[in-house]
């Protein structure tokens, strides 16, 4: 089980404007190097995400599973976990909802995210089990953390300063304001 992204958030942790003022940009350059900054922002919040095991915008994704699993709990590589938004059973005919309830989030939808499903869930019969849940920081999720978007304009701020020029020495200093969020596995 893969789940798919299906909708993003139009708008990153760290906006232009808050990395120009970090870098200390005159206002007078009528946004010259504001398409690379932009880029740049995107490239380093994927990359902490990466790092840290968490998705630092709001998204959309879609679950898709054969059978409900014995144990009544479906673990999801999504923290932080928002909310289920849809669960349904897809045959020929369309998507069939399922009752509010029937599938919902776990207890700790940060640190170990994943559905707890009912008992009372019925059976697929041959249809795809799909669910759509909403993950992220930001929007109708916890908020990023202040050194998480520390991380984003050091490394956004390296990068532009730093364009191949030489190796990047800022990366421990953003692994380290990091660490403390990147989820484990065993």
């Amino acid at each position: 089980m893969i789940p798919l992204r299906i909708d993003a958030a139009a708008v990153e942790p760290v906006s232009v404007a808050e990395l120009r003022a970090y870098l200390r940009f005159d206002s007078d350059d009528a946004g010259a190097e504001d398409a690379l900054l932009q880029a740049l922002i995107v490239a380093v919040r994927a990359s902490l995400e990466i790092e840290t095991r968490r998705i630092l915008v709001p998204g959309r994704y879609r679950i898709a599973l054969a059978a409900w699993p014995p144990d009544g709990q479906v673990p999801l590589p999504l923290s932080p976990l928002v909310s289920v938004l849809r669960a349904g059973l897809a045959g020929v005919g369309g998507v069939t909802d399922l009752a509010e309830g029937l599938v919902r989030p776990g207890p700790d939808p940060i640190e170990a995210p994943g559905l707890l499903i009912d008992p009372a869930v019925p059976d697929p019969a041959g249809r795809t089990i799909l669910i759509e849940v909403a993950a992220g920081f930001g929007g109708d999720g916890p908020p990023l953390p202040a050194p998480l978007r520390l991380a984003i304009l050091r490394l956004a701020a390296a990068r532009y300063e730093h364009r191949g020029d030489e190796a990047d020495g800022i990366r421990t200093d953003a692994a380290d304001l990091a660490a403390p969020f990147r989820r484990m596995r065993l």
